[in-house]
């Protein structure tokens, strides 16, 4: 059994469940976790961190968001919890489960990760939104109310932020495309 396998198609089970049964019908797998996944990989293999670990902590990320576990502020958390469940089930090692819930749990900031691991599925995260545009279009109207006047200013904001939430390797690496990005999106 590949255990990464596995919890790619419970992660996948629970989206198609999301998308027939949300009123909102979101894709996390085409909008966020694939991208999320992909960009852990890279970094996983860039920073020679544990494959195993950052692909599990990507496909587990946002599972809490998936199962509509919960508020959106407190989804680390909530994600944490449902994780061990499921990596319980599979009967996965405690110490390499414990090192996948850290990512999880850390994966909203690169300021909490103290791993390799972490900070690639926290840097991961991050550069999924530069990753998908569209996605923080969507955001920007459907869950932060932001009117067409006040978007270039949003994208700005949240693209700074993003990128200043990176860590620092990240961030040197990704600085090019960062430039470019902002310069295409909003005019920088």
């Amino acid at each position: 059994m590949n255990i990464v396998n596995e919890i790619e198609k419970e992660v996948k089970n629970c989206i198609e469940q999301y998308k027939n049964n949300s009123g909102d019908h979101y894709d996390f797998w085409n909008e966020h976790i694939k991208y999320v996944y992909e960009e852990s990989v890279n970094l996983a293999k860039e920073y020679n961190a544990d494959e195993e670990i950052v692909k599990l902590g990507a496909l587990l990320h946002d599972i809490a968001l998936i199962r509509q576990i919960g508020d959106r502020k407190d989804h680390h958390i909530n994600v944490k919890i449902i994780a061990e469940k499921i990596l319980s089930n599979y009967s996965y090692p405690i110490e390499k489960m414990d090192r996948v819930l850290r990512c999880i749990y850390n994966h909203r900031s690169s300021k909490n990760g103290t791993t390799l691991e972490e900070l690639c599925v926290a840097d991961a995260d991050i550069l999924a939104h530069f990753d998908n545009i569209p996605m923080l279009f969507n955001s920007a109207y459907n869950r932060c109310n932001v009117n067409l006047n006040e978007v270039r200013d949003w994208m700005r904001e949240t693209f700074e932020n993003d990128y200043n939430d990176l860590s620092e390797r990240t961030r040197e690496n990704f600085k090019d495309r960062y430039n470019q990005i902002c310069k295409i999106v909003i005019g920088d």
